[in-house]
């Protein structure tokens, strides 16, 4: 990545980009299942346009990052230096993590809470190759009914769930679109 090109890539016009962005974000770990899009940043391959713009929101000088394997590359890590000045730490300290499902396995490596403090939890950004509203069947709050997802191992996050209040919570990206899985989601089937 050249100079100019670490600068790049950032929101146009970050008040308005990253209040979009945010609420996207919060829309869509509100309603699980559901898929938003967002956008706003143009981050370096091989991030997608929504891993990118979550980062860019999410994060700050105090939130630490974890890169998961094809993610973790040098033009990303300047990138994400230069726009959010996160530090990148190793998966048992990070507040985000982000890569595809199998970079970022076993989910043993990070924080889930403690009983007095169960929001000092690891959040997952799962890089996938599609998002659908097919396949596992999800239940409570923020959901009407049911929703479905596509999800990338099902067994693992009921066991995720099955930790509540504890736990990880994950949002899923693919291209500029965003879905979202916190713990409180009860995984009822897959179909």
């Amino acid at each position: 990545m050249d100079g100019s090109s670490l600068y790049a890539g950032g929101f146009r016009d970050a008040p308005v980009d990253a209040a979009h962005a945010f609420r996207a974000a919060m829309s869509a770990m509100a309603r699980p299942g559901d898929i938003r899009r967002i956008a706003g940043a143009e981050p370096p391959a091989p991030l997608s346009v929504a891993a990118g713009t979550l980062l860019l929101t999410l994060c700050d000088p105090e939130t630490r990052v974890h890169l998961a394997g094809a993610v973790d590359t040098d033009a990303v890590r300047q990138w994400l230096s230069f726009h959010t000045g996160a530090p990148l730490v190793d998966a048992a300290e990070a507040d985000f993590a982000l890569g595809s499902w199998a970079d970022l396995m076993p989910l043993s490596r990070y924080r889930i809470g403690t009983p007095e403090y169960p929001d000092r939890s690891a959040a997952l950004i799962v890089e996938c190759d599609a998002l659908e509203n097919t396949g596992a069947v999800l239940s409570g709050p923020g959901i009407r009914d049911t929703a479905r997802l596509s999800l990338p191992d099902v067994d693992t996050l009921k066991g995720n769930a099955i930790l509540y209040p504890l736990g990880c919570d994950f949002f899923f990206t693919c291209g500029d679109r965003v879905a979202a899985l916190p713990r409180s989601t009860t995984i009822v089937a897959e179909g």
